[in-house]
């Protein structure tokens, strides 16, 4: 029998408040296929992470579903176990005093940080430190993360969603509020973790953060798939200019992907 698909919407029918952010999304992505979701804000990517995550739930329809490796209903904490989230917000809600190892822990109970409810044991801290020196920042084990750059605060947050070795991670702006130098080690982390057989779905508006190992990518644009397709077929001065309504230029080096302003 084969594997169930890490990710299969169909038909989807979304709502944030009152407005319809999807009609009839449908996206499949295999496990083991390393994705990226490529759209302007306000394409309804942010939409998408909160229906991955299990936030939001689609219309109820004949015909319509989210399923998450092959399940539509998730109780949170084991999903947590199977899909890693890393996001930029997720790092915001942390307490600033709460230290590195502790937002590694926190990913065993899903939480934005330690409560006293939530003991943890020696096979926790054991693990929690493990992969804290697989990132290479096991001396962030006792710094507060107040006193952290926002890339340590970002690696941090990695360790939390690793901590449970999951199928796949999925990323939201994973370069967000990081500089160059930061950026780059974080792509180039991203890549190790693909070469090591993670999959992942990155999400973004950033073209230029799309790792080599990355090959398909799904443009999303106004809540609809805009192209979809290996990384050289779609990832186009055509289909890009169109997507973010701008004259683009798009060159390829080394496997990455780079787009400049161009003249209409």
């Amino acid at each position: 029998m084969s594997a169930p698909p890490l990710i299969e919407i169909e038909n989807a029918e979304v709502f944030r408040g009152d407005t319809r952010v999807f009609e009839g999304l449908s996206l499949r992505i295999a496990q083991g296929e390393s994705t990226a979701i490529l759209g302007p804000n306000g394409a309804g990517k942010s939409t998408l992470l909160r229906l991955l995550s299990r936030e939001i739930y689609p219309v109820h329809r004949e015909g319509s579903a989210v399923r998450i490796l092959g399940r539509e209903r998730w109780e949170v904490f084991a999903l947590r176990r199977r899909l890693g989230l890393v996001s930029y917000e997720l790092q915001m809600a942390y307490p600033r005093e709460v230290r590195g190892l502790e937002v590694v822990l926190s990913g065993f109970f899903a939480s934005a940080g330690l409560h006293e409810h939530q003991p943890t044991t020696a096979a926790h801290r054991a693990r929690a430190g493990e992969v804290l020196r697989e990132l290479g920042v096991a001396h962030l084990g006792d710094k507060p993360i107040a006193e952290m750059s926002a890339g340590e605060q970002r690696r941090c947050l990695l360790g939390r969603a690793l901590v449970h070795d999951p199928e796949a991670l999925v990323f939201d702006e994973p370069t967000t509020s990081l500089d160059l130098k930061a950026a780059i080690e974080l792509v180039a982390l991203l890549r190790r973790l693909a070469q090591q057989g993670k999959t992942l779905v990155l999400v973004t508006h950033h073209v230029q953060e799309i790792p080599p190992e990355i090959e398909r990518v799904v443009l999303l644009g106004k809540g609809r798939v805009f192209a979809d397709g290996p990384k050289r077929a779609v990832l186009t001065d055509e289909n890009l200019s169109r997507l973010f309504d701008v004259p683009l230029s798009v060159v390829e080096r080394d496997g990455f992907f780079q787009v400049f302003p161009r003249a209409p």
